[in-house]
């Protein structure tokens, strides 16, 4: 039985949020991530999307079957730490999960993630990537994309503006904290996200941390049908290589060894419609670097183009 029929038997753990944008990826991430981890699972949902679209617990028709808590962004991954802690003094196990992104992962929420990282608690940390904000409409965030059409980062009727630095290649960072395990994944390659997610519940001497790439609705500008193909050509043009790394042991897990040209995957996408060749170019030359630059941390494994 291969790993789609399997979740397919699974129980759903999370109720969909009415809120939410209809075909949200990140709403279909969680609750993919949820059945994997079953119901030995604690769970934390920091500010964010899906801490606001009534997926857990402010609607009659939404629910959850863990136990889940709303912190707030700082403070997360240290309070899952002390959960942890309280489960291993009565001697007790469980999946102890934050899911969190939105952005504010990569900004206010990175200090105490990193020190979670320093310390080697044993928790698993899924940062869902919009490239943004959602909280007053779509934001820039340091995980936003040069280039971009944002609320904060705006174009002029010339085509002038978007965001000017190159957004943050946060599971990178993460990965060179030397924790036990890192990946990166998508919802357009859900066999991929299942196994990483697997292999995360296996951890147990520190942190495990997962970097879901999940395309935004309205901050981007497509319809909820090609959101998983948008998502797809994020890798098939490498611009989101799919990888996974042991204690800085790289392997790329879906190999692009001729990717797509990258104007495939910006055309898609209304926040990068101001954008004209030559910049579309440079977004594709800093895929082309950052993947490169992967392809020589994996140290030549032959399953890795």
């Amino acid at each position: 039985m291969n790993a789609l029929d399997l979740l397919a038997e699974r129980e759903d753990m999370i109720s969909p949020g009415i809120s939410a944008c209809v075909g949200c990826n990140v709403e279909l991430t969680l609750r993919i991530v949820m059945k994997v981890l079953g119901p030995n699972t604690v769970l934390a949902i920091p500010p964010g999307c899906m801490g606001g679209v009534g997926v857990v617990g402010w609607n009659k028709r939404s629910g959850a079957k863990v136990p889940v808590f709303f912190p707030l962004l700082d403070n997360t991954a240290s309070m899952l730490a002390g959960i942890r802690l309280a489960y291993d003094a009565k001697g007790k196990d469980a999946n102890i999960v934050a899911f969190a992104g939105d952005g504010a992962t990569v900004d206010a929420g990175f200090q105490a993630l990193s020190g979670v990282a320093e310390r080697g608690d044993r928790i698993i940390y899924i940062c869902y990537d919009n490239e943004g904000y959602m909280n007053t409409g779509y934001q820039r965030s340091s995980s936003t994309s040069k280039g971009s059409w944002t609320s904060t980062t705006p174009v002029s009727k010339d085509g002038h503006g978007g965001k000017r630095q190159n957004g943050k290649d946060f599971p990178m960072i993460m990965a060179m904290h030397d924790i036990p395990y890192v990946a990166t994944a998508s919802p357009a390659y859900v066999p991929d996200l299942i196994r990483k997610v697997e292999e995360a519940m296996k951890v147990r001497d520190g942190l495990a941390y997962i970097h879901v790439y999940n395309p935004c609705l309205t901050g981007w500008g497509i319809r909820a049908e090609e959101s998983i193909s948008v998502a797809r050509l994020a890798v098939k043009t490498r611009y989101f290589p799919l990888y996974e790394a042991r204690r800085r042991e790289f392997r790329i897990t879906v190999p692009v060894p001729k990717p797509l040209p990258i104007e495939n995957f910006t055309s898609r996408i209304k926040k990068f419609s101001h954008l004209g060749p030559e910049a579309i170019a440079d977004l594709g030359k800093l895929a082309e670097d950052r993947y490169a630059f992967l392809q020589s941390l994996c140290r030549g494994k032959d399953n890795n183009a």
